[in-house]
C-alpha cells in the first residue's frame, strides 16, 4: 500500500484494460503492451505534485505515461485509459493492494492459529485463576484462555477471507454507465459489449466483476471492518498478556529479542513491547474504519465530491497497522512464555475464593454427593470447549491447504 505500490497497481490496471481493448478488436494489436516493462519506474514525486490540479493521482499518471509512450509505442499512448475514468483506475489499484495485504495478513493468521492450537492443547489442564471484572472468579485453565484467543482469531480469519474474495474490479466510466466503452465498441465494431470488456479485464486482474460501485463503497468498508475485527482479536490477546506480564502477576512473558522492551533510563525494564504495539494498532483501527463508513455514507450523485478522496489515507493506514500487528501477534504467540508454576501457586493460595460458587451450589441440594472442593475438579466443560475450538482450527488448516 505504499505510494510506489499503488502507482504500480494503477499501471497494472491500465495494462489489463489495453489488452482487453485489443482482444475485443477496439484497439490495434500494437496497443497491447506491458506498461510496467515499457516505461521507466514512476516515482511518487513525479505524480504527487500534479495531483492537486485534478484532485487525484490518475490524471497526471496518464499524462506522464502518454509522454513516455509517444515515441516507441504511439498506439498504446493513443488508446491508454480510453473508456475508463480516474476512479475506475484508482479504486481497482487500491483493491489490488488490499488483496495483497489481506493475503499477507491471512498468512500470519495461519501462524497464529498453529501457535494458539498448540498452546490450547498443551495447557488444557494447567490451572489458573479465572478473572471477571478484574477479580478472581472460578478456576480455569490456560488452555481454555488460549482456546478463547484462538476462537477470536478464527472468527477474524473467516471474515477477512470473505471480504478478500469479494473485493471487485471497478469499471464504470465517467458516471457508472459504461457509456464510453459502449461508444468505443460501436465506433470500432468491436466484439461483445462494454460489460464483456469489464468482465474480461476483471479476469485478467484475477478479480471478481461487479456493477460499478463508485458510490456504493461496501467492498472497502467490508474489508476495513474485517481488518478491524482481526485487530480486535489481537488486541484482546495483547491486553491479556499485558495484564498477566505485570511483575506482581508474572504468569506470561513475551519472547525476548535484542534491544526489545528496553528503557532509556531504567536498565531493569523488560517492557512487553510487542503487546503494547499490538494494542496501539487495535485501538487505532476503529477510528480509521469509522472514517471509511463516514465517507461511504457521504457519497452523492454518480461520483463522490470529496468523500472518495477521504478514503485513501485511512485505507493505507489501516492496512499497514493490520499487517504490522498480524506479524507482531504471530511473533508474540510463537514465543510466548507461560509460567504454569506461578499460575498453579496462585490457584492454590486463592482456592477458597475460587471455589466459593461451588460451595454455594452444594448447599442447594440436600443429600448431594460429597464434594472434594478441588480446583481441578471444578472446570465444567473446559475440555469439551477446547476440543470444539481445536476442531474448528483443524478444519481451517485443511481449507487453507486446499486453496
Amino acid at each position: 500500500m505504499s505510494d510506489s505500490a499503488v502507482i504500480r497497481a494503477m499501471v497494472q490496471v491500465e495494462t489489463a484494460w489495453l489488452a482487453t481493448l485489443v482482444e475485443a478488436g477496439v484497439a490495434p494489436a500494437e496497443a497491447a503492451i506491458d506498461l510496467g516493462n515499457s516505461v521507466a519506474a514512476i516515482e511518487p514525486g513525479a505524480v504527487a505534485g500534479a495531483s492537486e490540479a485534478g484532485g487525484n493521482p490518475v490524471i497526471p499518471l496518464i499524462t506522464l505515461l502518454r509522454e513516455r509512450l509517444s515515441d516507441a509505442h504511439p498506439q498504446a499512448a493513443r488508446w491508454l485509459h480510453r473508456g475508463l475514468t480516474s476512479q475506475d483506475v484508482l479504486d481497482t489499484a487500491l483493491v489490488l493492494g488490499l488483496r495483497e495485504t489481506a493475503d499477507a495478513v491471512l498468512a500470519r493468521i495461519d501462524t497464529q492459529i498453529d501457535a494458539l492450537a498448540d498452546l490450547a492443547d498443551r495447557h488444557r489442564a494447567d490451572l489458573m485463576a479465572g478473572r471477571t471484572l478484574t477479580q478472581h472468579a472460578v478456576p480455569v485453565t490456560f488452555g481454555l484462555t488460549a482456546a478463547q484467543w484462538l476462537h477470536g482469531v478464527l472468527e477474524a480469519r473467516d471474515d477477512l477471507r470473505d471480504a478478500r474474495e469479494r473485493l471487485p474490479i471497478q469499471i464504470g466510466s465517467a458516471a457508472g454507465t459504461l457509456a464510453a466503452p459502449t461508444e468505443l465498441m460501436r465506433l470500432t465494431g468491436g466484439h461483445g459489449d462494454a460489460l464483456a470488456l469489464a468482465r474480461a479485464t476483471a479476469t485478467r486482474l484475477g478479480l471478481p466483476w461487479s456493477p460499478p460501485w463508485h458510490t456504493v463503497r461496501i467492498p472497502l468498508t467490508r474489508l476495513a471492518d474485517a481488518l478491524t475485527r482481526a485487530l480486535e482479536a489481537w488486541g484482546h490477546i495483547a491486553g491479556d498478556v499485558l495484564v498477566r506480564a505485570r511483575p506482581e502477576i508474572a504468569e506470561l512473558a513475551e519472547p525476548a529479542g535484542p534491544g526489545r522492551g528496553g528503557s532509556s533510563t531504567m536498565p531493569q525494564k523488560a517492557n512487553p513491547i510487542l503487546s503494547v504495539l499490538i494494542r496501539r494498532a487495535a485501538l487505532t483501527a476503529p477510528h480509521l474504519a469509522a472514517q471509511l463508513h463516514l465517507a461511504a455514507a457521504s457519497t452523492v450523485d454518480e461520483r463522490p465530491d470529496g468523500a472518495w478522496h477521504t478514503e485513501w489515507t485511512p485505507l493505507v493506514q489501516l492496512a499497514r497497522h493490520a499487517l504490522t500487528a498480524a506479524d507482531q501477534t504471530a511473533e508474540l504467540l510463537t514465543g510466548l512464555h507461560v509460567d504454569t508454576g506461578r499460575m498453579a501457586r496462585l490457584v492454590q493460595s486463592a482456592a477458597s475464593g475460587l471455589l466459593a460458587e461451588q460451595r454455594s451450589l452444594a448447599q442447594l441440594v440436600d443429600g448431594a454427593p460429597e464434594t472434594d472442593f478441588d480446583p481441578s475438579h471444578y472446570l465444567g466443560s473446559t475440555d469439551a470447549l477446547i476440543d470444539e475450538i481445536l476442531a474448528r482450527a483443524a478444519r481451517a488448516r485443511q481449507t487453507e491447504g486446499a486453496r
